[in-house]
């Protein structure tokens, strides 16, 4: 079950940040499957709450949907050019923490999708990339259900 979390918002956000551990995998994962989804109006980007590497299977993953982090390198919240976001999605516990101490005194919605982190996988090269996928479709899901909804029901 979703929980609370699992309504979509009666808007469309204006600016979504997707945050993570290290902006390595879950979130630019999500920024890109985020932009891919919604209108170009919609501000998204990600960070990580500590710096994170480049992980390729991310590259291999969303390549394989059409998708692809261009020029995408790990950063911090301190290295995003804007700091409003009127929607937060946290993919880890350690950067819902972060997120709620940041937001505050902000009118921010800050929403946690519990998602695995699948460096944790072994075996073949082929189960760790079915882990990768996964966590793909896991936000894929996540991102059309809950947010790529306010666009239909508005437009």
């Amino acid at each position: 079950m979703d929980g609370p979390n699992a309504i979509p918002p009666t808007r469309l956000p204006g600016a979504v940040l997707f945050m993570c551990g290290m902006n390595s995998i879950r979130s630019p994962m999500a920024e890109a499957i985020a932009r891919h989804h919604l209108p170009q109006s919609v501000y998204v980007a990600s960070a990580g709450v500590r710096r994170g590497e480049r992980d390729p299977f991310v590259d291999i993953v969303l390549a394989e949907i059409g998708l692809g982090l261009d020029r995408h390198q790990p950063h911090l919240l301190d290295d995003l050019e804007d700091d409003y976001f009127d929607m937060i999605v946290t993919l880890a516990p350690e950067a819902h923490h972060v997120a709620l101490d940041m937001t505050r005194s902000w009118a921010a919605d800050v929403v946690y999708w519990p998602t695995p982190d699948p460096t944790v996988a072994t075996g073949t090269r082929e189960q760790i990339l079915n882990a990768y996928r996964e966590v793909r479709d896991h936000l894929t899901r996540r991102i059309l259900k809950h947010i790529a909804a306010a666009n239909t029901e508005t437009a």
